[in-house]
């Protein structure tokens, strides 16, 4: 999907969620909402220390983090097994497309 030329007002996430912004190099930004939870799983604290470093947290709007948006859904289908209860919180995943690109 690509963006039209005027802003367009996007949805407040729901109770419990935020938006987050993700995009390797070369790539648009897509939104994502996930559950508020993931900031406590290593992964996500991962992807938010790179995002600090890459973007810092001084702006305004959702969190934007420097990943591949596969690598991210990856990520995602990770934590939502984990929190779902069928993981083992083994965390041995090589995602060097999201940390230093």
């Amino acid at each position: 999907m690509r963006g039209g030329g005027g802003a367009k007002k996007e949805a407040t996430p729901p109770k419990g969620c935020m938006a987050v912004r993700v995009g390797g190099r070369g790539e648009e930004m897509q939104r994502f909402v996930v559950p508020v939870e993931y900031v406590n799983h290593p992964l996500f604290v991962g992807l938010l220390k790179e995002a600090e470093e890459e973007y810092g947290f001084e702006h305004a709007g959702s969190i934007r983090i420097p990943c591949h948006v596969e690598d991210f859904r990856h990520v995602q289908g990770v934590i939502d097994r984990e929190n779902a209860g069928h993981g083992h919180g083994h965390h041995h995943l090589h995602l060097s497309n999201c940390f230093k690109a």
